[in-house]
């Protein structure tokens, strides 16, 4: 199986700096695991955490992939594609 287009093209944007979720530290929410956006950087909370920032910036912006922002995890993820890289 070829890995999908989106995945292929995603490169790492410049570090920015995150303690956590963006949206998280500003209302005071929690999260469980944080991705982060190949486009522009976003970090946001996983659907696991009770908001879902980061699949929520998805729908707002349209930036296919996010990757794992876990100490030791690379993975990435295609929302379009629903694919794994």
């Amino acid at each position: 199986m070829d890995i999908c287009e989106h995945l292929q093209s995603a490169g790492d944007p410049p570090p920015l700096p995150a303690e956590g979720c963006a949206e998280c530290l500003e209302t005071g929410g929690r999260w469980v695991h944080l991705r982060k956006c190949l486009s522009c950087g976003h970090v946001g909370c996983c659907d696991s955490s009770p908001s879902r920032h980061a699949t929520a910036h998805f729908h707002q912006s349209g930036h296919p992939v996010m990757r794992s922002y876990e100490p030791g995890e690379e993975w990435r993820w295609c929302f379009v594609d629903n694919a794994l890289g």
